[in-house]
């Protein structure tokens, strides 16, 4: 069987295993959404957690979003998890040993559903930018604004052109401005630093909502030099399609 083309697909799948809850009511991204789906993981048993998509989405501004959010969706439980690498709770280990041990390379595309609606330049700015998206304040009272917590960020060495993919919060900051975290010794930061010395920028993109073996892929710690997209595509057990990006030298899938 063809593993997830994308998250539409996967999400189907949640809801035919009874594995989804659709919140259709209003709910407040900056205040509401986050604590809801936190009470699972403090009252219920793991064979009861269930992944959320919210569909009728404001913020704290009464501004009003067209995109749903999923919450929960990759990792609420061992079954879920499971159902994102198309395989049972006892095959995780072997899926994730084979495509360690030979990870998959991607092949490129003309196009692809990634690049279905794009913005750019003074029209991306006059829609909002960042803003259109409903990006949730993850710990309303905490942080301090919304962050970026499920984003792939791909950037590649500029020495030897090999590609990182790994998931770091990013703060917004603006319609065209996000801020990233990372530690010193996170792959992307060698990049940022070699790209300093060079006196370059760091070409980045971010990956958001796309098929579970993506993110699953991301957040590994792999050695570096690895590249995370293969590693993907071996939990798929199938080659990620990519597309050139439009603005900056780097794929995505």
């Amino acid at each position: 069987m063809a593993y997830y083309k994308n998250l539409r697909e996967y999400v189907q799948v949640l809801d035919r295993e009874g594995l989804l809850f659709r919140v259709r009511k209003p709910i407040n991204k900056d205040t509401e959404m986050h604590p809801l789906v936190r009470w699972q993981f403090r009252g219920l048993g793991e064979e009861h957690r269930r992944a959320f998509l919210f569909e009728d989405i404001h913020d704290a501004k009464g501004g009003k979003y067209d995109i749903p959010v999923l919450i929960g969706g990759l990792a609420a439980s061992q079954r879920i998890y499971a159902l994102g690498l198309m395989c049972k709770e006892e095959e995780v280990e072997e899926i994730w040993s084979k495509a360690l041990e030979k990870p998959i390379e991607p092949i490129l595309v003309e196009s692809g559903e990634a690049q279905e609606v794009v913005y750019q330049g003074e029209e991306l700015a006059r829609r909002g930018g960042l803003y259109m998206l409903p990006i949730p304040i993850s710990t309303p009272g905490f942080d301090n604004a919304p962050y970026l917590t499920a984003g792939c960020w791909i950037t590649k060495d500029p020495e030897t052109g090999v590609r990182n993919m790994g998931v770091y919060r990013g703060q917004i900051k603006g319609p065209l401005k996000t801020g990233i975290m990372w530690g010193s010794l996170k792959h992307t930061a060698i990049h940022w630093e070699k790209c300093n010395e060079r006196g370059v920028p760091l070409d980045a993109a971010i990956v958001i909502g796309g098929p579970p073996c993506i993110t699953y892929a991301a957040v590994q710690p792999v050695a570096y030099g690895v590249d995370e997209v293969a590693l993907a595509g071996g939990l798929a057990r199938s080659p990620l399609e990519m597309v050139k990006c439009k603005t900056v030298d780097l794929e995505v899938p």
